[in-house]
């Protein structure tokens, strides 16, 4: 990413940039000029129109059908335009072309998935080609709630919600690295719900999509625990280093003594995580609050699994 921003806008890195840009302006400056042309009448009719003398008795002020019908006709002309080019925009924003390269994006709280056609499979990063069409079909875990999917740079937001499809397109023109975040309040950790949009040549993509597949099949347990960890989004809420997040840390929980708001407490074994991977809300640990974390009761066994011996894992 460059800083070839301007002062209102960041760089433009996307073919659709440049009509959402030039929409921005021509309101900005049309609403610049008629300020400052509306201000500068008002300060000169007033200072013309001041009252010199206590006897003076102002003359009746005939209509004008021309200043009438000037203050009708350029506001419609003006609002027209910007709806037709507004419109236009919006039409191109929302029809993807046929040949475009589709990535299912979901989101939960508090972070991003993507998954590719080829089965590679990334957490808080987007691998995009460049100068080809790629069309994100979004969604939210069941049961989480509304995000809002935005790339600054590319000039795209899209809403996303849980158990509906939502679709954004674009096609990235520039190699680099850019920002992604989610605009929709969604709860504790929505600041961290950011992500990082990697744009790659097109030959370069290629090669990374080719090797980034992962056979899950030929992966220990603690090693798609950790895929897991990232997958699942884990990593916004709990942390590995024992830094405090919105959930326990992972470090030294296999085996520690769990106090939990309800008085009671008992040692973290492998049910208690196997437990608290499914049923989150069943023992909420003391100084945490209780319906923030969602269930994983979706995940195979084996997922499970993988995640407690994992969490296990980390001393």
């Amino acid at each position: 990413m460059n800083d070839s921003g301007t002062f209102w806008l960041p760089e433009a890195a996307s073919t659709v940039a440049a009509e959402v840009d030039g929409l921005f302006y021509f309101v900005y400056w049309a609403s610049a000029i008629i300020f400052v042309g509306v201000v500068a009448a008002m300060i000169y009719l007033a200072y013309k129109y001041r009252r010199r003398d206590p006897n003076d008795r102002p003359e009746p002020v005939e209509e004008s059908r021309l200043l009438e019908i000037s203050w009708i006709v350029v506001p419609t002309i003006l609002v027209l335009l910007v709806f037709t080019w507004g419109f236009q925009t919006f039409v191109t924003l929302q029809t993807a072309p046929p040949n475009a390269y589709e990535i299912q994006g979901q989101a939960y709280s508090y972070g991003w998935n993507f998954e590719y056609p080829e089965g590679a499979q990334t957490t808080d990063e987007l691998y995009l080609p460049a100068d080809r069409p790629v069309q994100i079909r979004l969604s939210s875990r069941e049961g989480d709630v509304l995000h809002s999917f935005f790339l600054p740079q590319f000039r795209v937001k899209q809403d996303v919600l849980p158990n509906r499809y939502t679709s954004v397109w674009f096609e990235a023109t520039e190699p680099g690295t850019y920002e992604l975040f989610c605009t929709e309040y969604c709860g504790v950790g929505h600041s961290q719900m950011l992500g990082e949009v990697n744009v790659l040549p097109a030959d370069e993509f290629d090669e990374w999509v080719a090797e980034a597949g992962i056979n899950e099949d030929d992966l220990s347990l603690v090693e798609l625990g950790e895929l897991q960890y990232q997958r699942n989004g884990c990593q916004g809420c709990h942390s590995l280093d024992g830094s405090a997040m919105a959930g326990p840390t992972f470090q030294g929980l296999y085996e520690s003594e769990r106090a939990f708001a309800d008085a009671g407490s008992v040692e973290a074994d492998d049910n208690y995580l196997r437990e608290s991977i499914i049923e989150p809300d069943a023992k909420v640990v003391e100084g945490y609050g209780s319906g923030i974390m969602p269930s994983f009761a979706h995940l195979s066994e084996r997922d499970v699994t993988a995640l407690v011996e994992f969490i296990k894992e980390q001393e």
